[in-house]
């Protein structure tokens, strides 16, 4: 992209009050003549960028995908223009000069401004009912929502800021009208708590949230459930107070078992990670599982140990005149009820039978 800026009057530095003065002095500052025609090209801007990001012609020149000698001319260009000189060439690796230094702050900001304004005054930004803000967990986000937005956006004219977080969050941005839908892992144990008379409602899928190991560690026998007090199985487990801490524990509540904790994280990736890596059992979704590809995590320890969730959406009612939120939530509908965008088969699962027990950690 280049910018033409024509110059035919004296034009202020700004704060480089070093800048050799080739005209007169106003209000103190300095003032360069420039000859009349005279472009300042945006491009020139983004090269002195690169090369006191890079310290480097070369290197500076290869990222900008250009030749070295045009390159360095269009550097000198900016130099002409400017009155000063920006590189010090007369020491090795390059360096800026004092004027240089100080002028890379102003030419970030410039550029910064002058792409910014592009956007906002000369550009064609999507219209608000184009765009869709949706809030998910960061597992979620990663397993599905490629899937999900194929499917669902039917190749319209959408695009979507994507907001993860925790379920506090999540529900906090849409209660706050921070995003136009929310989309979460649901147990009715562990329920959503939001109005029905202000939001609604639709499941787009279920799975499983089930223990998984590495084959090597279940070959060696240290991923069999429920374990022994001589052979304790070693716990992935998600930090206390995330979504799915609870729900574990909810399951370990029915099943106990003897472990103990050796990885705590509140991210799914992380676990699923360390479980691949045979560091021990740990408690994933099937989707997080099949979006890794990691083929070499295999389910242990059979239903019982296993818990059904919903992948339920919300919105809030008083937002049904977005005509594009409202296609796409139909889209959405559409799909659940085919059963097309909602989750893995459920490969003959079934919820763990409640029965009294405690938890052995």
């Amino acid at each position: 992209m280049e910018l033409h800026i024509s110059c035919r009057e004296l034009a202020p530095v700004g704060a480089c009050g070093h800048a050799r003065p080739q005209g007169d002095r106003r209000g103190g500052r300095a003032a360069i003549a420039c000859n009349t025609g005279s472009v300042m090209e945006l491009r020139w801007l983004q090269d002195f960028l690169m090369v006191a990001e890079t310290g480097n012609f070369t290197r500076a020149a290869e990222k900008r995908n250009t030749s070295q000698a045009a390159f360095s001319r269009r550097i000198k260009s900016l130099e002409a223009w400017l009155g000063f000189s920006l590189i010090d060439r007369s020491v090795y690796p390059t360096q800026l000069t004092p004027q240089g230094e100080r002028f890379r702050e102003h030419a970030g900001e410039l550029l910064r401004q002058m792409l910014d304004s592009r956007v906002e005054l000369g550009g064609k930004p999507l219209r608000r009912n184009e765009h869709i803000r949706i809030a998910l967990p960061f597992a979620m986000a990663t397993a599905r929502l490629p899937h999900w937005w194929q499917a669902w956006s039917q190749e319209r004219r959408l695009s979507c800021s994507v907001v993860v977080g925790n379920i506090h969050d999540l529900v906090t941005s849409l209660a706050s009208d921070n995003v136009d839908l929310m989309i979460c892992y649901h147990h009715a144990q562990q329920p959503i708590h939001l109005d029905p008379d202000r939001y609604e409602r639709v499941t787009v899928g279920t799975e499983f949230l089930r223990p998984y190991a590495s084959e090597a560690l279940v070959a060696k026998g240290g991923a069999s459930l429920p374990g022994r007090a001589s052979h304790p199985v070693p716990l992935l487990m998600y930090s206390p107070g995330v979504y799915f801490a609870r729900l574990v524990d909810l399951i370990l509540e029915s099943a106990p078992i003897v472990g103990v904790r050796v990885i705590e994280s509140d991210m799914s990736d992380v676990l699923c990670g360390m479980a691949l890596s045979g560091r021990g059992v740990a408690w994933l979704t099937e989707g997080t599982v099949a979006a890794s590809g990691r083929k070499r995590l295999v389910p242990v320890g059979g239903d019982k140990w296993a818990l059904p969730l919903s992948l339920v959406a919300f919105r809030g009612r008083m937002h049904d005149g977005q005509r594009a939120l409202n296609l796409f939530w139909s889209e959405l509908c559409r799909h659940s009820a085919g059963h097309a965008g909602g989750g893995l088969a459920r490969t003959g699962s079934r919820p763990p039978a409640k029965r009294p027990g405690k938890l052995l950690s």
